[in-house]
């Protein structure tokens, strides 16, 4: 935890100095030692958040973004009898997850029922094999509407009349045939490859940005189609991402 009562006061872990649970109110101390950033534990073992997850720098440099008062803001759990610290919580009713470790479906479906308006930010550089591919046409393009984007690494597409009609060996046509080339290519959308995914985050219901360090971050998006549902990514900057959520 970053944040404990300490003589009333939400604060920082302090060499020394010993704080109680803003969530279950038990005694926590201060570790603030040379390798791990320093934080709050619990003096004991306390039944508070199961949904905890071992805190990074990642974790720390995203919440820096953010006033105080929308870090790690609790709230209880009826069914679980226990508390659930929010990453980020903003004055809007909004709720961020900052999700560096894997997560299996059950606790982000658990998640995603607990907090009404939830967003996730996953770190993008613990997912192995992911590559972002050839930028999109943008996939809602009404021109787009009588086709559906092949399920491979290479850009290309199907007729939906083809799908409808689930024939076998459907024409593939890529952007320099004459029904699509005229279909401009946006910088703003990307499709992807990843081997072996998180099948979590392949079956998510809130909004999903994968932070893969720098200056954008990669919303991931669901394209709806008779012959499956087409994942891609859109580029959206970090400042205009925390421009919408980070201000009181």
């Amino acid at each position: 935890m970053q944040y404990a009562l300490l003589n009333g006061i939400k604060a920082e872990a302090v060499k020394g100095a010993n704080a109680y649970c803003i969530g279950c109110g038990q005694k926590v101390i201060a570790k603030c030692g040379t390798i791990k950033i320093k934080h709050w534990a619990h003096a004991v073992a306390a039944k508070c958040d199961s949904w905890w997850e071992n805190e990074t720098i990642w974790h720390r440099e995203w919440k820096e973004h953010f006033p105080v008062s929308f870090r790690e803001v609790n709230f209880f759990d009826n069914q679980l009898q226990e508390f659930h610290r929010a990453d980020i919580h903003t004055a809007a009713g909004i709720t961020i997850e900052l999700q560096n470790s894997p997560i299996s479906l059950k606790e982000l479906q658990s998640r995603e029922a607990f907090y009404p308006k939830l967003i996730w930010v996953v770190n993008g550089l613990k997912f192995k094999s992911f590559k972002i591919l050839k930028a999109l046409p943008e996939p809602h393009h009404v021109a787009l509407n009588h086709f559906e984007f092949c399920h491979t690494e290479h850009l290309s597409m199907i007729r939906k009349m083809d799908a409808l009609a689930q024939n076998p060996n459907p024409e593939v046509l890529n952007f320099y045939h004459k029904d699509l080339k005229s279909i401009p290519i946006s910088t703003k959308f990307y499709a992807f490859s990843w081997r072996n995914p998180h099948q979590a985050w392949m079956q998510v219901s809130c909004p999903v940005f994968i932070d893969f360090g720098g200056h954008f971050l990669y919303r991931l998006r669901t394209r709806y189609q008779i012959s499956g549902n087409y994942n891609y990514l859109q580029l959206i900057s970090k400042q205009s991402f925390l421009a919408k959520y980070a201000t009181d």
